[in-house]
């Protein structure tokens, strides 16, 4: 965990017209990315459909992934299950694997744990798998408060830290002001990672730096250089590609975000829908501002 920071591109899983995991896709992907420069890969999150895996196709893309990646960065996988027991079963499937974290939501169904029982889901997830957590903040209707996150991560000594999500700036500068230097609070904030970064951000796990990943890598490293002139100009260029991404159907719009630069990375799972000719125009005009179109 101590390698996990900077821009942790959260993949897409790629897979054929019928539904079926493409698993030959993973590889090119993974390349790519780090060739952009990314300092780690997040696998199974809400960029890469892990909702929408059985246990077995989990443990397969988790698998294939850490092969590609071949301990060139760290590797998190992500685990979007509403059991405790479903999640413990997969962390600790990945476990040999030598994932750096897990990267778990909280449980997504309509009723919500109360605070106590929302500690011990975490709590029984470690003491099973013994790997590293990162809680992911994103589902609305149960959505952590900087309250019970700190709580958590002060309880349940293997939760280290927090991927924050959505859009309230004043949720995210309350945690990291409240944070201690041992949490790891990362940003999925993906239009406003200048802001994240400079409130001491570890570094970011958002669907922009998949769609976009050259100009991520450039963004976090001209804020650690204090370069602002260079960051708010990335900033203000790189938000368009969200707005062109952030929809009901992001995992779609990132793939084809990644074929416009000459990535194959297959088709979404249904029930997603396809990108729209309105849709692509968006993104074909955010991607050629930041010049990232791939020759013909």
């Amino acid at each position: 965990m101590s390698d996990l920071k900077g821009v942790i591109s959260p993949f897409t899983t790629p897979f054929k017209h019928n539904g079926a995991l493409d698993l030959e896709l993973v590889k090119p992907q993974v390349d790519w990315l780090i060739g952009s420069g990314v300092h780690g890969l997040a696998a199974g999150g809400s960029t890469g459909e892990g909702h929408v895996l059985d246990r077995s196709e989990h443990y397969d893309l988790i698998a294939a992934t850490a092969e590609a990646v071949a301990n060139r960065v760290p590797l998190v996988a992500g685990i979007i299950a509403n059991s405790t027991a479903e999640v413990a079963a997969r962390g600790l499937a990945v476990k040999p694997l030598g994932v750096a974290a897990l990267q778990i939501t909280p449980p997504h169904y309509l009723f919500r744990p109360d605070d106590d029982a929302m500690v011990n889901h975490f709590r029984e997830i470690h003491a099973e798998c013994e790997v590293p957590i990162l809680i992911y903040n994103v589902v609305p209707w149960c959505y952590l408060s900087p309250d019970l996150l700190l709580r958590i991560m002060d309880e349940v000594p293997g939760v280290l830290g927090v991927k924050q999500s959505a859009g309230d700036m004043k949720l995210f500068a309350d945690l990291m002001r409240r944070a201690s230097t041992d949490n790891l609070i990362f940003s999925a904030v993906d239009a406003l990672l200048y802001p994240t970064y400079q409130l001491g951000a570890r570094g970011s796990i958002a669907a922009i730096l998949t769609a976009a990943p050259g100009p991520s890598v450039k963004l976090w490293d001209a804020v650690i250089q204090q370069d602002w002139n260079t960051a708010k100009d990335l900033h203000e260029r790189l938000m368009p590609v969200w707005d062109a991404i952030g929809l009901d159907n992001m995992p779609s719009l990132v793939k084809y975000a990644q074929q416009l630069q000459g990535l194959d990375s297959g088709y979404a799972r249904r029930p997603t829908s396809p990108a729209t000719d309105k849709q692509k125009k968006a993104v074909h005009v955010a991607l050629d501002n930041l010049g990232l179109l791939a020759e013909g």
